[in-house]
């Protein structure tokens, strides 16, 4: 964090005796800030076809109706962060100062998103990051209150945490639990404390907890302590790219204990990549086709005729994101990002495809529903949902 903190201060010494900027565009026009290479790609593709088929539907009807009736046609400006933190944070800079949006969408891993948050709170333009679980996101780091233009189409890390250390206890009936996770990596590090205490404070015991650095590839002396210490389940807190090795060299160990993940599982690469060696794990998602509304369903029959297969809780997300932008425009009733951010402020509820959001005032946290998925017969099974 410390190279992006650096360029944060060089950023803002160039950037704010200038201010943020009117709008030069009649388009309406608004940034994407996204994993599209780097280590979670297929997060970044989802986010990106989601986005596309959510306004292009819009402009199809004309675009986003503002005030006095007038419609405007939404302009995306991708930009792809790499998923590297620093990355994210200049691309933030770009999409805000040069390309002049009315908002951004994303980043959506938490070690991106809250580097980028800290450029669009400083620059006062609104952020939505569809995917990033980590309070420090919304929060202002400083002052420990809520940031004002930084908001989330997601539950947190705190809520995640509980759900999956009751379910684990009451659901699984597991009273030992082993934790690894990439202590370089936001959201895995708090999801795995927060696992911790939860876990500890309802009477689990936690007999191991490991860890190990991005980019790692082998796992044997962490998996040799789990294994030893005989835990009922393993919580893995970690992207989906990493699981499928994992659970691979935990098997080749004789480890048979079950993995249960969060929600960076969601990408159903997971299943191509890990086949056997993850079926029957569990995790804790945003979104499922199984239990979907009517909203959703349609989400689901659009997407899935578009690209070919059916949408992860990214894509629902990010559909979402775009939806409460455009929500908040029509409310607004301007293409100005103090009068988006104010609407958005005020958004009690938005039925979304991921459910009913509801902002409490003064935070960019909706308050909404979890759901937990099983890998089973090579496909995720919805098992329960998890209340606020």
């Amino acid at each position: 964090m410390t190279n992006t903190l650096r360029l944060l201060s060089l950023l803002l010494a160039v950037l704010l005796p200038t201010g943020c900027g009117s709008q030069k565009s009649d388009a309406v026009k608004i940034g994407m800030n996204i994993e599209l290479t780097g280590e979670i790609p297929a997060v970044g593709a989802s986010s990106k076809n989601a986005a596309e088929m959510f306004f292009e539907k819009i402009n199809a009807a004309g675009g986003v109706p503002l005030a006095e009736g007038k419609k405007k046609k939404v302009e995306l400006v991708i930009r792809d962060n790499g998923a590297k933190a620093d990355q994210a944070a200049s691309v933030a800079q770009q999409l805000i100062s040069s390309q002049d949006v009315v908002a951004m969408v994303g980043p959506n891993s938490s070690a991106c998103a809250i580097p980028a948050g800290e450029i669009a709170e400083a620059l006062k333009c609104v952020m939505i990051s569809p995917w990033s679980t980590n309070p420090k996101t919304t929060t202002d780091t400083t002052t420990g209150q809520p940031k004002k233009y930084v908001f989330r189409g997601c539950f947190t890390d705190p809520f995640q945490a509980i759900v999956l250390a009751k379910f684990v206890l009451n659901d699984l009936g597991a009273k030992k639990a082993a934790v690894l996770y990439d202590v370089s990596s936001e959201a895995p590090l708090g999801q795995a404390t927060l696992f911790k205490d939860t876990f500890t404070a309802n009477g689990g015991e936690i007999v191991a907890f490991e860890t190990f650095t991005t980019g790692d590839k082998d796992f044997s002396a962490q998996l040799t302590n789990i294994r030893a210490a005989n835990p009922d389940v393993i919580f893995l807190p970690t992207y989906y790219n990493d699981v499928p090795l994992i659970a691979q060299q935990a098997r080749r160990l004789g480890i048979t204990a079950k993995f249960v993940g969060s929600d960076a599982w969601s990408s159903p690469e997971i299943i191509k990549l890990g086949g056997a060696d993850v079926e029957g794990s569990y995790f804790c998602n945003h979104f499922s086709t199984q239990i979907a509304t009517d909203e959703a369903k349609q989400f689901v029959t659009d997407y899935t005729a578009k690209y070919g297969q059916a949408p992860d809780d990214v894509a629902a997300l990010t559909y979402d994101a775009c939806g409460l932008i455009t929500e908040a425009l029509k409310e607004g009733g301007k293409n100005d990002r103090e009068a988006l951010r104010e609407a958005l402020a005020k958004i009690r509820e938005y039925k979304g495809v991921t459910g009913t959001f509801r902002f409490e005032p003064g935070s960019g946290d909706p308050l909404k529903s979890a759901v937990v998925l099983q890998i089973k017969d090579g496909a995720f099974q919805w098992v329960t949902n998890a209340q606020p």
